[in-house]
């Protein structure tokens, strides 16, 4: 038949598809063309992390200078957030590993108390003890720092860590009265460290009371204030078993010392 030919090696009889050359060509080009695109897609994304990292890195730099300012008012507490950060971190790799590899873990231990800048500075920095008013005041500052971390989605993992701070192991702490295992478990790795770094720091209304006793209130605070298992394993930490590789660690163990 004119016009046509046999495919090579399918014998006589059979025939091209005289349009085949065409969709051939136009497969070619339409793979060309996601090819394109894919790399573009690609490019596109990779700005788009650039600007999200950027965005992070911002929100973060915001943050922990809302931090500062908080610890700066009060000069007796100067380096609390950077070595409860240490002994929070050190805590959770022995508590639970996973808990640790979390990425933004360490920034909910660096801004538990965002929530103070919303605190009156006379009650914040107050030097004395705390009327039944002013307390009620002060116990707001775990839900405002919630608030204040909420909208940022990449630190989504750290809002009940916030919130949660200060609850007690047998259910009389606060804001929300969570007991035993309803306490995420960073909010009861953080409460160990937290108290351990507060109480052998010297403050206003009294002196460190140092590490041999803080461990001692620790144990004596274990199932009521905080969870016993976590209690051990920071008591065995610091007595027995410190991470000799973690240098942080190391310098913060000497400030309580």
């Amino acid at each position: 038949m004119s016009g046509q030919r046999d495919l090579p090696g399918n014998g006589p009889g059979v025939q091209t598809d005289p349009e085949l050359p065409t969709v051939q060509e136009q497969l070619i080009v339409f793979a060309r063309e996601l090819g394109e695109l894919y790399r573009l897609e690609r490019s596109r994304n990779a700005e788009l992390e650039m600007v999200l990292e950027s965005l992070q890195d911002t929100y973060l730099a915001t943050m922990k200078s809302l931090a500062t300012v908080i610890e700066a008012k009060d000069q007796t507490t100067r380096g609390h957030l950077d070595r409860t950060q240490v002994f929070g971190l050190a805590l959770a790799r022995r508590v639970d590993p996973e808990l640790a590899r979390s990425p933004t873990l360490g920034y909910g231990f660096f801004l538990h108390d965002i929530g103070k800048v919303g605190i009156p500075e006379h009650i914040l920095c107050k030097a004395g003890p705390l009327s039944v008013d002013e307390w009620t005041v002060m116990r707001n500052h775990p839900i405002i720092g919630a608030q204040i971390v909420a909208p940022i989605a990449f630190l989504s993992d750290t809002v009940e860590l916030i919130r949660h701070h200060h609850e007690w192991f047998d259910g009389t702490g606060y804001p929300d009265g969570l007991a035993s295992e309803a306490i995420p478990l960073g909010a009861r790795v953080f409460a160990v460290a937290d108290s351990f770094d507060a109480m052998t720091s010297d403050r206003p209304y009294r002196g460190s009371i140092g590490a041999e006793r803080a461990l001692a209130e620790l144990k004596g605070g274990a199932g009521t204030q905080f969870d016993p298992a976590i209690v051990r394993v920071f008591v065995d930490m610091v007595e027995s078993d410190p991470p000799k590789d973690d240098e942080e660690f190391q310098h913060a163990i000497k400030h309580a010392s």
